[in-house]
């Protein structure tokens, strides 16, 4: 609700102010629906960028696990205090952790529900390795979390350098589409040049515009996507676990 509130007044106030600017109605919805998308786009963006520092937060989390554990602190103790000393991203969602194993009593149990909260490749190779140790009786714990941490910095360095070089290449696709609509808002603040807009054939001419726009954008950004790690270790695969742990029993 609050993102649609904010792309409506971002897109009201471009009109009115290019309304002003160049007395052409038709001109003015343009760049207020340029602005929308815009906006549309950069919000959720900002999403994305959430989880980059999600992502980034997994390697503190496995220090933060392998300093209680050496430290003389249970597993169950570490991962609890998370909730106030972990990552500040993932404090939320290590107190919900708390509450569960505090209410249910079963370490798997909360970390099954801790993995299915996150649903990420990173957290999944972190909770299963847990689990796997717990049912093995923990004593290559602390070596399978070095060796993640390891992993996931590597994996983490390589992604941050990827995305430096696409932000370059995406940088330069964004001045080349706003360009010619930061000319056209310079050109329209002469009388012929709005007139010329204010017709038919003129706003068919800037529908065109904004349709090529937004393709060019989105095709942009297909390409400049990194690829993302599937996820192995997923329900189907925890519920199989779950079922062959009771036949053991």
């Amino acid at each position: 609700m609050k993102n649609s509130i904010r792309v409506f007044a971002s897109a009201s106030a471009t009109t009115g102010l290019v309304l002003l600017a160049t007395s052409s109605f038709t001109i003015a919805i343009a760049f207020g629906a340029l602005v929308a998308g815009a906006v549309f786009i950069a919000l959720k963006n900002r999403s994305a960028h959430s989880e980059s520092h999600l992502i980034a937060a997994w390697p503190e989390v496995i220090d933060h696990l392998m300093s209680g554990i050496q430290s003389g602190l249970s597993l169950s103790e570490s991962l609890v205090g998370l909730a106030t000393r972990g990552p500040e991203i993932l404090r939320p969602a290590f107190a919900e952790f708390r509450d569960s194993l505090f209410r249910h009593a079963d370490l798997e149990l909360a970390l099954q529900e801790l993995k299915s909260l996150f649903h990420h490749h990173g957290s999944d190779q972190i909770f299963e390795a847990l689990l796997i140790s717990k049912a093995l009786g923990g004593s290559e714990l602390m070596s399978i979390l070095r060796t993640l941490g390891d992993f996931l910095r590597q994996d983490l360095a390589l992604r941050r350098e990827i995305e430096v070089k696409h932000g370059w290449i995406k940088n330069s696709a964004h001045i080349s589409a706003v360009a010619p609509w930061i000319l056209l808002l310079l050109l329209s603040t002469q009388p012929s040049t709005a007139i010329a807009f204010s017709t038919p054939t003129g706003g068919m001419i800037l529908i065109a515009g904004l349709f090529m726009t937004a393709v060019a954008y989105l095709w942009m950004n297909r390409l400049g996507r990194l690829p993302q790690t599937p996820r192995v270790f997923t329900q189907q695969s925890s519920a199989k676990h779950m079922r062959q742990k009771s036949v053991m029993r």
